[in-house]
């Protein structure tokens, strides 16, 4: 009984990874993949046991503009960058978080996508991992399940006994989207900030290299288990975001937009150096292609020629404090107008910024905000 069981199983798994295979030809691509941090985690951090409250957004109001009101583990009022970039690609919205998942279904679920992405996670594996969020799902972690998922699903496929199309086929047309890096900047900007260590005594290069070369290690550990197209987000201007705002004002080092300065120019030198590590593996890889989106410039353009004159992005929509750099929650004060807001809490964008960078590295014009192009000109057969 039990091996007739097993057999009925696998063509249970059989016949839904070929519904699948029929329905993805609706989509943009066959799969999309999602890496990194809070700003596309769509709640792996309500399935860590250790992982504080801080790091999580399963609780009112996270969730209020999203379906049915309901608060699901995205860091933001509605949907987010993640769900947004998806229904660009024809999906109904991201892929599940990976966590919530079954062993059961996590073979099947890879014919359409998974979210790996953790919010506090960051390039680096201590990022996130300590006083702040305690537990996250780190980038080390999450490239390796995708890897093992892989393989597992890739035995199914050749079980199925299909022919016309391999796993690695799959896998390398589908998109493979990461944001991530913001966490290791606030870490680190945080930490010499408030122990007022000076430029001559810190090594910034040394740090950020670091950061690329744990970058650079994740890529070919996804190529190597078949992905080949990569929509990449950089860090954006984090030192503008409200906490890092209070921070600044707290210790009098505010650069003339009331931002924390050293962040920022954290971000500005770990740009170039993203754009360079891509490239260079572009040429390394073969069939390897990108679409890099610099959210610095994106940012930028809305701080300094937004047309709309109510726009505020000096102050969260959610939290109190001088910048609502405090706990967004069920009695934090709330914007009524929450798309006249470019911050919905202290670190996260409303679900109308997401949409406008989304889109953005959608179809936005290649050399204005996205290199070499954007992410429909990536996925195109």
């Amino acid at each position: 009984m039990a091996s007739r069981g097993r057999a009925l199983s696998l063509v249970a798994l059989c016949l839904l990874l070929e519904l699948a295979l029929q329905g993805a030809a609706e989509h943009l691509v066959p799969a999309v993949f999602v890496f990194g941090d809070s700003m596309v985690d769509v709640g792996n951090n309500n399935f860590i046991e250790k992982c504080d409250i801080g790091c999580q957004a399963n609780y009112p109001p996270f969730g209020i503009d999203y379906l049915n009101h309901k608060p699901t583990g995205r860091f933001s009022n509605g949907y987010n960058m993640a769900d947004q970039l998806a229904q660009l690609l024809q999906f109904d919205e991201s892929p599940p978080p990976f966590l919530s998942l079954s062993n059961e279904s996590l073979s099947t679920r890879m014919s359409t996508g998974i979210n790996f992405a953790s919010g506090g996670s960051g390039l680096l594996d201590v990022t996130g991992n300590g006083p702040v969020c305690t537990q996250v799902f780190s980038m080390t972690e999450q490239v390796r399940s995708f890897r093992s998922l892989a393989r597992m699903w890739g035995s199914l496929v050749r079980s199925s006994g299909r022919k016309d199309r391999t796993a690695a086929d799959l896998v390398s047309e589908s998109l493979i989207f990461i944001s991530v890096g913001s966490n290791d900047l606030f870490e680190y900007a945080d930490y010499i900030t408030k122990a007022n260590i000076s430029s001559s005594n810190r090594n910034d290069t040394e740090y950020l290299q670091g950061l690329i070369a744990s970058y650079t290690s994740y890529i070919k550990a996804l190529y190597a288990a078949g992905a080949t197209k990569f929509g990449v987000l950089s860090p954006s201007l984090v030192g503008c975001c409200p906490l890092q705002r209070a921070l600044a004002k707290e210790f009098n080092v505010s650069d003339q937009s009331g931002c924390l300065g050293v962040a920022n120019n954290l971000s500005q030198q770990l740009y170039p150096m993203i754009a360079s590590m891509l490239q260079d593996l572009s040429l390394e890889l073969p069939d390897m292609s990108y679409s890099l989106g610099d959210a610095i410039g994106m940012a930028g353009f809305v701080f300094k020629n937004t047309s709309n004159p109510h726009l505020t992005f000096d102050h969260a929509c959610c939290g109190s404090g001088d910048f609502g750099e405090n706990v967004c929650n069920s009695s934090a004060p709330m914007c009524q107008n929450r798309s006249s807001f470019f911050f919905w809490d202290r670190f996260h964008p409303t679900d109308a910024v997401s949409a406008i960078t989304a889109n953005e590295l959608f179809q936005g014009p290649a050399g204005r905000f996205v290199h070499p192009i954007n992410v429909h000109q990536l996925v195109a057969p």
